[in-house]
């Protein structure tokens, strides 16, 4: 199989099950995002710090991959066949988060992106899932998403919020609080 077809040489693309749409379509950019994310997520799992949570970050990987599927389908499209996401992915989420909650000190105000490139690696993933969150829910606005995508974007933010206080701490690094000028 080659890699280019020139198929998509006049800015149309082929949705799963063959629909040809803009490649400036929001489904586009949507899953277009996602993917983005997932290659973030990759380079946050190559960073040393996270050799131990390499099995996590994969799943969330592969959960991203199943999200683009989902999101590469046209509505109303019953003859593709697409992994699913389920809550119980959500979940998985959900108890990473509260290990790594229950292992820092209380948040006491805003802190900033930085300390380290690690550190650094994970709030520009967490930005990117939060562009990914937007961009889903504005397609949802347009033609109906599954809930559990904006719900698990939504939730794996939060991880990697989560995820970049507890490199923080595991690295040593300052974390520093936003304090607003007034």
């Amino acid at each position: 199989m080659k890699i280019y077809t020139k198929t998509g040489d006049t800015g149309s693309t082929s949705l799963f099950g063959g629909q040809r749409v803009s490649k400036a379509d929001l489904r586009i950019e949507a899953y277009g995002t996602v993917d983005e994310l997932n290659a973030h997520v990759g380079l946050l799992r190559d960073q040393e710090v996270n050799k131990k949570r390499e099995g996590i970050l994969v799943e969330i990987q592969d959960r991203l991959f199943t999200m683009g599927s989902i999101l590469a389908v046209a509505p109303g499209n019953t003859k593709v066949k697409v992994p699913s996401l389920n809550e119980e992915d959500i979940t998985y989420l959900e108890k990473e988060i509260d290990a790594m909650d229950a292992q820092l000190p209380p948040m006491r105000s805003f802190v900033l992106p930085g300390g380290h490139p690690s550190v650094s690696v994970c709030h520009i993933t967490r930005t990117v899932c939060r562009r990914a969150e937007r961009l889903v829910i504005a397609l949802d606005a347009a033609e109906q998403v599954d809930v559990l995508v904006i719900k698990y974007l939504n939730r794996l933010s939060d991880f990697l919020f989560m995820l970049s206080r507890k490199l923080t701490q595991e690295l040593g690094a300052t974390e520093t609080p936003w304090t607003p000028r007034m």
